[in-house]
C-alpha cells in the first residue's frame, strides 16, 4: 500500500508513464465489439515471471470513502486473512479490524462519518442440514468497538439493512425474529443494539423496501403460485396488496428499485420488450406503471444506478460491455471523468479509469486506474486542488509491458447463439497453432467477466497458452433471452457453447485443436471436469479449483440456503429446465468416473462456504478407487477462493506443472 504520492490531473502522463488510452465512462462505447484476435505484442523475449509476483494478492480492494470524505475503508488481505482497514490518509494512519477467521466477509459501507456496517456470512447447521447465515456487525472508528446488531435467536438472513440515516445513528434491519417467523422490520440503535419494531412480520412477505427517508414502503409477499406488491404511500397508512401476478412476471422481484419519499414514483429496472434488455425506467409504484425510460446501455443491461443523497436526482447508471462502465447523469461527474480520462490517456494499453467512490459533496473521490494487463491501482482525488494522490497499488511488480492484453470478441454456436468471450494471446508469439486453455467463469448464473485483470488469465498468457473466457449462454448482462437460453443447460447447451468456442479458434487456426485443456473455478471447475468426462477427445486435461462435482448434493445445499418454497422451485427450474424430473446425476462427474479418460487436478479450500469442500474429497476419493489420474490438493483454511499469497501461489504451482506435463506450451 502506497501513499503520499501526488499528480495534478493534466499534468498526469508526467507523473505515470505507461498509462494507456481510456474511452470516457461518460459517453457510450460502440455497441458490440467486432470479433478480433487480441492485438500481438511489442516483439522481444517473454519475460518468465515467478509464481511468487503473479501470487502477490492486492492489499486492498473495495475502499470506499466516508460520507466527508476524510476516511477510506476497504478490504485488506493479510496474513491469510481479510480485515477491514480504516485508513486516514491526512495523517497517514489507519486501524484493522479482524471479523473473524470461519466467517465471509460478504459487504460492508459506510454508516456516517464513524461508523462502519459489515455483512459476514457463515455455513450453519441445522435439524441436521446446512444453510448460509448472515449477520450485521458495526465497528466504531473513534473507539474500535464492535457489536453485533439484531437479535440472538434471529432467523438465518440478518443483513437487510433497508436504510441508514444520514448521520449513522441508527438503521432499519429486517430480520426474523426466529428461525421459524417471517422478517419484521425493526429501527435499531447502531450504538446499543436497542430496536423498535416497526413493521410486523406477515406470512408470506420476504422483502421490505423503504424509501430514502427510512420509511418502509414496500414488501413483496410470495404464495404458491403467486406473489403480491403490498404498498402505501406514507407511514401511518396500511399496506394494501397494489399487484398480483404469477412468479413468470419479469418485475416480480425488483432487484433494483429506489422509492423516494413524499411520492409514489421512483426508479426500477426493467425490461425493454423491444430490446430484450434491462434498462432504467421511471416508475410509480402506487400504479405499477413504467413511465418513461431514462437510460439504457448500448448491447448490453444496466447493472445498478445511484442517486444523489436525499434526493431522487439520478446520478449514474451502471453497466458492463467490454469493461465495466457508468453513464454520468451529473454534468459535474461527467466532466471530472473527461478530465481523468484525457490526462491519463496516452500510452501503450488498455487502462481505464473509474471513478469508485465519492464523497457526499462529490468533492473527493477515488479513482481506479487498471485494465486487463494492468492490476491496478487507487488515487484519491480532491477536486479543490486538482491533485490525485497515490493511495493503493494491486501488485507493484506487474508492469503493463510484462502482461498480456485481453480482447473483447465473439463466436457463433452450433445452434447459432453469438457468444461474446475474451481472448488473450501469449505475448511474442505468433497467433497460430497456439496451446490453448478455455476458462469459463463461474456462476453460472446472472455472472460473467468483465475483461479486468484477471492473475490466472495472464499467468497463462505468460506461460504461453491462449485463453478464451466464454461468456456462454446463461451468463449475465446480456438480455433476457441470452439468460433464459441457459436454463436447464447446465452440462448440455451451455458446455457445447465452449466447445464451440474451441473450434471457432481453431477454424482460424488461432490455436493447436490437439492441444487444449480446461481450467475453471467454482462453476468453471464443474466445466472443466465435466468437458473432460464429456468429450475426452477434445480435451488433454482438466483442472478445477472448488468446482462441483455432485449436482444432485450440491442442488440439497442451495435448497437449504434458499428463503422461500418459491426460490427452491425457481432455482430447480433454472437448473433442470421444463423437465423437474431430469436426473441430475447424469451431469454430474462424481458419477461418471468409469468414463474419465483424462488427467485431472481438483483443488479446494477445506473452509469453502459456497461449494462445500466435500464436493472435491468425495470425486478424489472415488477417482482414487478407480485408479483414474488424477491430484488432489486441500488448502488448508481457505474458503471460496484466495485470503492468502501462500495459496495462491500453491494453485499456480500446481497448475503450472500438472498444464506442462499434460499439455506443454513448447
Amino acid at each position: 500500500m502506497v501513499v503520499g504520492k501526488s499528480l495534478v490531473v493534466g499534468l498526469v502522463l508526467a507523473a505515470c508513464a505507461g498509462l494507456a488510452p481510456v474511452a470516457a465512462l461518460a459517453a457510450d462505447p460502440p455497441a458490440a465489439a467486432a470479433p478480433a484476435a487480441a492485438a500481438s505484442a511489442p516483439a522481444g523475449p517473454v519475460e518468465r515471471i515467478s509464481t511468487d509476483v503473479f501470487s502477490q494478492l492486492s492489499f486492498i480492494s473495495d475502499p470506499k470513502l466516508s460520507p466527508d470524505g476524510n476516511l477510506i475503508a476497504a478490504k485488506v488481505a493479510l496474513d491469510g486473512k481479510t480485515l477491514i482497514g480504516v485508513f486516514d490518509p491526512a495523517t497517514g494512519k489507519n486501524k484493522m479490524l479482524n471479523p473473524g477467521k470461519v466467517v465471509e466477509l460478504n459487504w460492508f459501507r459506510w454508516a456516517g462519518n464513524d461508523r462502519i456496517l459489515i455483512s459476514l456470512g457463515q455455513t450453519v447447521k441445522l435439524f441436521g442440514d446446512e444453510y448460509w447465515s448472515t449477520r450485521l456487525l458495526v465497528y466504531d472508528v473513534s473507539t474500535q468497538a464492535q457489536r453485533f446488531i439484531g437479535s440472538k435467536q434471529e432467523g438465518l438472513i440478518g443483513d437487510d439493512v433497508l436504510w441508514v440515516d444520514p448521520e449513522g445513528k441508527t438503521a432499519l434491519l429486517s430480520y426474523a425474529q426466529t428461525i421459524f417467523d417471517y422478517p419484521s422490520v425493526s429501527l435499531v440503535d447502531l450504538a446499543t443494539n436497542k430496536a423498535r419494531e416497526l413493521i410486523r412480520e406477515r406470512d408470506g412477505v420476504l422483502k421490505w423496501i423503504a424509501d430514502d427517508a427510512g420509511v418502509v414502503r414496500a414488501g413483496l409477499q410470495f404464495g404458491g403460485q403467486s406473489w403480491k406488491l403490498l404498498y402505501r404511500a406514507k407511514d401511518g397508512e396500511t399496506f394494501r396488496t397494489v399487484v398480483k401476478a404469477d412468479y413468470d412476471d419479469d418485475d416480480a422481484f425488483y432487484d433494483v428499485a429506489r422509492i423516494f419519499r413524499g411520492s409514489d414514483e421512483g426508479y426500477q429496472k426493467l425490461l425493454n420488450e423491444k430490446t430484450g434488455r434491462y434498462a432504467l425506467w421511471r416508475f410509480n409504484f402506487a400504479t405499477r406503471k413504467p413511465g418513461e425510460m431514462v437510460f439504457e446501455a448500448p448491447g448490453v443491461d444496466i447493472d445498478d444506478f445511484d442517486t444523489k443523497p436525499d434526493s431522487p436526482d439520478l446520478w449514474a447508471a451502471y453497466y458492463t460491455t467490454d469493461r465495466p462502465r457508468a453513464h454520468w447523469f451529473d454534468a459535474e461527474l461527467a466532466k471530472v471523468q473527461e478530465a481523468i480520462d484525457k490526462a491519463v490517456a496516452g500510452a501503450v494499453g488498455d487502462r481505464a479509469a473509474t471513478i469508485v467512490s465519492y464523497s457526499r459533496d462529490r468533492n473527493r473521490m477515488l479513482v481506479r486506474l487498471g485494465g486487463s494487463n494492468d492490476p491496478g491501482r487507487y488515487y484519491l482525488f480532491d477536486q479543490t486542488d486538482g491533485v490525485m494522490q497515490l493511495f493503493a497499488q494491486a501488485n507493484e511488480q506487474l508492469k503493463p509491458r510484462m502482461l498480456a492484453l485481453t480482447r473483447y470478441t465473439s463466436y457463433t454456436t452450433r445452434d447459432g447463439l453469438e457468444v461474446p468471450a475474451y481472448l488473450t494471446l501469449p505475448p511474442n508469439r505468433p497467433a497460430k497453432a497456439l496451446p490453448l486453455v478455455i476458462m469459463p467463469h463461474g456462476g453460472p448464473y446472472g455472472v460473467r467477466d468483465d475483461g479486468t485483470y484477471d492473475v490466472e488469465v495472464q499467468f497463462l498468457a505468460n506461460r504461453g497458452y491462449a485463453v478464451l473466457q466464454p461468456e456462454y449462454r446463461g451468463s449475465g448482462g446480456y438480455g433476457k433471452t441470452f439468460s433464459e437460453k441457459g436454463e436447464g443447460q447446465w452440462g448440455r447447451a451451455m458446455q457445447d457453447d465452449l466447445d464451440d468456442g474451441m473450434d471457432w479458434l481453431a477454424k482460424q487456426g488461432t490455436i493447436d485443436p490437439k492441444r487444449v485443456c480446461m481450467v475453471g473455478s467454482s462453476y468453471g471447475g464443474y466445466a472443466a471436469l465435466w468437458g473432460a468426462v464429456r468429450n475426452p477427445e477434445r480435451y488433454r486435461c482438466a483442472a478445477s479449483f472448488a468446482g462441483v462435482t455432485d449436482l444432485k448434493r450440491q442442488m440439497k445445499f442451495w435448497d437449504g440456503n434458499a428463503s422461500s418454497s418459491k426460490d427452491r422451485t425457481a432455482w430447480r427450474k433454472t437448473i433442470k429446465g421444463e423437465d423437474a424430473k431430469f436426473d441430475l446425476t447424469t451431469v454430474s462427474p462424481l458419477y461418471a468416473v468409469e468414463q474419465l479418460k483424462v488427467p485431472l487436478l481438483l483443488v479446494h479450500g477445506d473452509e469453502d462456504q459456497r461449494v462445500p469442500y466435500q464436493q472435491s474429497k468425495l470425486y478424489a476419493d472415488a477417482l482414487a478407487k478407480a485408479g483414474k489420474q488424477h491430484e488432489f490438493v486441500t488448502l488448508k483454511g481457505e474458503g471460496h477462493g484466495f485470503s492468502s499469497n501462500a495459496n495462491l501461489k500453491l494453485w499456480l504451482d500446481k497448475l503450472d506443472a500438472f498444464l506442462a506435463k499434460n499439455n506443454p506450451a513448447g
